[in-house]
């Protein structure tokens, strides 16, 4: 779990780089998905370690990253 949440948080960094140097924001939808995946499998090893509250807020931030950036697809 904790592999997936760094790959994907080095791929997010680096698209959210691409899109500051290059200013294409077509990308950005793919970047907030990966963002909100990231924070779920956050929140889903935060519940694994018995943290509950920093875990729903994982999972409430998850929903939002995931919402916007679907709306936004």
């Amino acid at each position: 779990m904790k592999i997936i949440r760094n790959t994907l948080a080095i791929i997010g960094f680096a698209l959210s780089c691409y899109i500051l140097l290059t200013r294409e924001y077509g990308i950005l939808p793919y970047m907030l998905i990966l963002v909100g995946l990231m924070v779920l499998f956050t929140g889903i090893i935060e519940i694994r370690k018995k943290r509950k509250v920093s875990a729903i807020m994982s999972f409430i931030s998850a929903g939002f990253s995931l919402f916007v950036g679907i709306y936004i697809f």
